[in-house]
């Protein structure tokens, strides 16, 4: 890979790190979202703030799976495996995308009404998602050409 893609790289694992931290919807962060609820869906009558006042220890929470992509794509960064780092970008797209379908199937009318009340303090949304792309940019750029004879 070449050095920009390594940089680049480099860049989006952290800001995929910071971004864990941080909220993803309102007052929802990833440390309140359990794999339970990815994988079976959030409990009926509970609403977004009880979603986000939820306690979920770190081990069992999406943090932790957010974080594991972080390090799969510094550690492909730092070693230059292009395969590392699609696999992480795709599970952290896959992580991504449960958690849009799973908000969406419980909370479809208030995302719809109240979308830019929603995403106004979403940083976490953004840091996460913006190094998400820049990585996938960077894993489809072109490979550097070997020079011959020069």
């Amino acid at each position: 890979m070449r050095t920009s893609v390594h940089l680049l790289l480099f860049a989006s694992a952290i800001a995929i790190a910071v971004g864990t931290f941080g909220p993803l919807l309102d007052s929802l962060k990833p440390q309140h979202i359990s794999f339970d609820n990815l994988r079976n869906g959030f409990p009926d009558g509970q609403s977004m703030e009880q979603l986000g006042h939820q306690s979920v220890s770190l081990w069992t929470s999406l943090a932790i799976g957010l974080l594991a992509v972080a390090a799969v794509i510094l550690i492909a960064a730092l070693v230059g495996a292009r395969t590392l780092a699609a696999l992480g970008v795709l599970v952290g797209l896959a992580g991504l995308g449960v958690l849009t379908w799973r908000l969406d199937q419980n909370f479809d009318d208030q995302l719809r009404h109240d979308y830019s009340d929603l995403l106004s303090g979403s940083w976490g949304l953004y840091l996460v998602g913006g190094g998400l792309i820049v990585a996938l940019l960077c894993v489809l750029a072109p490979r550097e050409r070997k020079r011959v004879g020069v």
